[in-house]
């Protein structure tokens, strides 16, 4: 155990970053999620894009998350080339989701004209998609190529905000269910699976630097600037900061960095999403005037955004204290979920709050049809 004294380290500007970005990237999430669930409602395309998992579905996340973690640790060194290129598509199309609406913002608000330009897989193409999509290729190609900590946060983060708007999930019941068995996951993998497999298996995939294909063909071909493309890549599953942020440090060596993987913000985010669109309901359903001072105290979002940030701060604490890798979701679960479930208690809430379900975007838009 190391002395208190150590956690002086936390107010340095690598582990400060690491808490403020991890906060807005998770509320954002949570937000993009809910404000995309009612695009949704309006838009037959948009909800057969997306999933809602019930709960077996949602109880098999666990499962397939540990078979997914053995098998990288195994053959990592196999399928990085393939996992690199599967995750430049998906970072591409993460990128192109976040950036649409204030790119449609801005088309707004500056009258520019947006004419079709072709048609592909039956849906219609303008110019600013186009223009877009080709800007998200453009940064996808230069984390290729440089592998800078920067570009991997800005990939990841779009990733985050993705999934947590197209895998939703039915109530909270159903996400305390996935949290807690995400609980034991974590805590699992962190603390008890190298007595099992002879090495932390989890920290051994987080800090896996993957191959670059870029590089690979690059080499084949004996092209020029060879020199320039990084070998190997931090894929953007995890944000990352240098531990000295301000003087850098050594590309390729992970010890110099300090990372979150993205589960610690999406899953929490799918909370967050829920109770916040349980606030939104119990704002938009008040009827008297005399009852809307007190919708400010409906807002369950900014106790579970705090939670999150305590339960974070914690989680690097015990780190530093401990001098060993943490389990996040073993502090962040309690400390998002707890205070919702016990404000919602006190208020009479929690049957409301725990059995509410989200729209059947799917169902509303065959009723439409019909």
């Amino acid at each position: 155990m190391e002395p208190l004294w150590k956690l002086l380290y936390l107010l340095e500007p690598a582990p400060v970053t690491l808490v403020l970005t991890a906060v807005v990237v998770t509320f954002g999430s949570a937000l993009r999620a809910s404000n995309y669930g009612e695009e949704m409602e309006r838009n037959r395309d948009l909800s057969e894009a997306s999933i809602t998992l019930d709960r077996s579905q949602a109880l098999m996340i666990p499962i397939m998350s540990s078979c997914s973690l053995l098998l990288m640790f195994y053959l990592f060194s196999s399928v990085s080339q393939l996992l690199t290129a599967f995750t430049a598509v998906a970072s591409a199309s993460s990128l192109f989701f976040c950036l649409y609406p204030y790119v449609m913002y801005l088309k707004s608000q500056l009258g520019l004209a947006d004419p079709y330009m072709s048609r592909c897989c039956s849906k219609f193409f303008t110019r600013i998609q186009g223009l877009l999509l080709l800007l998200c290729i453009g940064i996808v190609a230069a984390w290729l190529v440089s592998g800078h900590w920067i570009l991997n946060n800005l990939l990841g983060i779009s990733i985050c905000v993705a999934f947590v708007s197209h895998v939703r999930l039915q109530n909270i019941k159903i996400c305390a269910m996935l949290l807690a068995c995400l609980f034991v996951y974590d805590i699992f993998w962190v603390f008890f699976s190298e007595r099992l497999f002879g090495e932390n298996v989890m920290v051994s995939v987080a800090t896996q630097q993957a191959s670059n294909p870029v590089h690979t063909v690059a080499n084949s071909l004996s092209l020029p600037g060879l020199q320039l493309i990084t070998k190997k890549l931090e894929l953007p599953v995890k944000i990352v900061f240098p531990r000295n942020l301000f003087g850098g440090a050594v590309p390729g060596n992970s010890a110099d960095f300090m990372m979150l993987g993205l589960g610690d913000m999406a899953i929490p985010a799918m909370l967050l999403s829920l109770v916040l669109s349980f606030d939104y309901r119990k704002s938009r359903d008040l009827v008297n005037p005399l009852d809307i001072p007190s919708a400010k105290g409906h807002k369950y979002i900014w106790y579970a955004l705090s939670g999150y940030a305590i339960g974070l701060v914690t989680a690097l604490a015990a780190g530093v204290l401990t001098h060993s890798p943490q389990p996040a979701l073993l502090y962040l679960v309690p400390a998002t979920l707890g205070p919702v479930i016990v404000l919602s208690w006190i208020r009479n809430e929690l049957t409301e709050l725990w059995e509410g379900t989200m729209p059947d975007m799917n169902g509303k838009a065959r009723l439409t049809e019909v």
